[in-house]
C-alpha cells in the first residue's frame, strides 16, 4: 500500500530533521520503494497498492494516497535536500487541480489503472473509510492546505493559490451546516448534495489548517474569521474534555456515534491543527518547527491570528 508507505517517508524524513541517522536510513529504503515501486512518471502519480508478492500493482488508483504523498516527497525535500521529491509533489498538485477546475472544484477521487476519473466508485459504499463515493469534504480542506505548500516551488504560485482558494470555498459552501445544524458533511455527490451527513473530528481539522493557511498567506480576515468558527466548533462539539482527544464522529446533530470509525484511532489531523495556527508556512511541518526554532519564536503565530486568539 502505498499510503502505508506515505506515512513512513513523513516519519523518517520528520526524524531525520530532527537528527535522527536511523530515521534517515529508513527514509533513504522508503523512497526505495516509493519510488521503484509506486512513481508512475508518465502519469505524474503514484500508483495505489500492489499484490502482496509485488507481482502486479491493482488497476485502482486514486487521490488519497497522493495526497498524502505530496505531504511525505516534501518532507523528503526538506530531510534529503534533493529538489525531485518535491518535483513530484508539484506534478501531483497540478494533476488535482486540473481534475478540479474541469469538476467545478469538486475534487475527483478515484480513477482507473488509466488514470480516467471514475465518478460511481463505490456509490453502493458512500460510507468507506478510505474511498467514499463523491467528492469529500475534508480532502478538499487537505489538497488547499497542500497545494498552498506546493505553491512557492511551483513556478505557478499565483495559479496554485488561486486554486486552493476554489477548493476551499466549494468545500465550505458544500460541506458547512447544509441541515441547519454547524458541522461539516464528510462527502457530497457531483452536485453538492449531501451524501454522507456524518460529521467526522478529521474534516473539521483540515479545515482549521487549510483556513489558517490561507490567512497566512493573503491576510484577509475572512479566513481569521473561518478559523476562529472552525475551531469554536471543535471546542464545542468535538474536542472530548471527559475521555481524551476528539470525538471521531458526530451524528448529522453533533451527538456522538460511530459508523465510520470505532475508537479514536487518530491523532494525525488534530494534532497539525493545532500546529497550523502557530507556525509559519513551510513546505512541512517539521521544517516549520526547525525555522521557528531557529528563529526563537516557538510560536511564530502572525498578529492577525494572535489578536484573534
Amino acid at each position: 500500500s502505498a499510503y502505508s508507505h506515505s506515512f513512513v517517508v513523513l516519519a523518517s524524513a520528520t526524524g531525520a530533521l530532527a537528527g535522527d541517522h536511523n530515521a534517515r536510513r529508513l527514509l533513504g529504503e522508503a523512497l526505495e520503494v516509493v519510488n521503484d515501486q509506486f512513481w508512475e512518471p508518465d502519469v505524474g502519480m503514484f500508483a495505489d497498492t500492489w499484490t502482496g508478492d509485488w507481482s502486479a500493482r491493482r488497476p485502482y488508483r486514486g487521490l488519497n494516497v497522493n495526497m498524502h504523498l505530496v505531504e511525505a516527497m516534501l518532507a523528503a525535500t526538506d530531510a534529503t535536500g534533493d529538489p525531485e521529491w518535491a518535483n513530484r509533489a508539484v506534478r501531483v498538485a497540478r494533476f488535482v487541480l486540473k481534475h478540479a477546475a474541469l469538476n467545478n472544484w469538486r475534487i475527483p477521487e478515484h480513477y482507473d489503472a488509466e488514470w480516467c476519473p471514475e465518478p460511481g466508485y463505490n456509490f453502493e459504499r458512500p460510507n468507506d473509510q478510505f474511498k467514499p463515493f463523491g467528492a469529500t469534504i475534508g480532502h478538499a480542506f487537505e489538497w488547499a492546505r497542500l497545494i498552498v505548500s506546493v505553491s512557492s516551488i511551483s513556478g505557478e504560485r499565483n495559479h496554485f493559490i488561486e486554486g486552493a482558494q476554489e477548493l476551499y470555498a466549494r468545500a465550505v459552501t458544500d460541506g458547512w451546516a447544509r441541515n441547519g445544524h454547524d458541522g461539516f458533511v464528510y462527502t457530497t455527490d457531483w452536485n453538492g448534495q449531501p451524501v454522507v451527513t456524518t460529521r467526522l473530528h478529521w474534516v473539521t481539522a483540515e479545515a482549521i489548517g487549510a483556513a489558517a493557511t490561507l490567512a497566512r498567506i493573503l491576510g484577509e480576515q475572512r479566513y481569521v474569521d473561518d478559523y476562529m468558527r472552525w475551531w469554536g466548533y471543535a471546542d464545542q462539539f468535538q474536542i472530548d474534555r471527559e475521555h481524551g482527544s476528539w470525538r471521531h464522529e458526530l451524528t448529522e446533530f453533533n451527538e456522538p456515534t460511530a459508523t465510520i470509525w470505532h475508537g479514536k484511532p487518530d491523532l494525525y489531523h488534530a494534532y497539525q491543527a493545532t500546529l497550523t495556527g502557530q507556525l509559519a508556512p513551510a513546505t512541512s511541518f517539521a521544517a516549520a518547527i526547525l525555522a521557528s526554532r531557529s528563529e526563537g519564536r516557538p510560536n511564530s503565530t502572525p498578529p492577525r491570528l494572535a489578536e484573534n486568539e
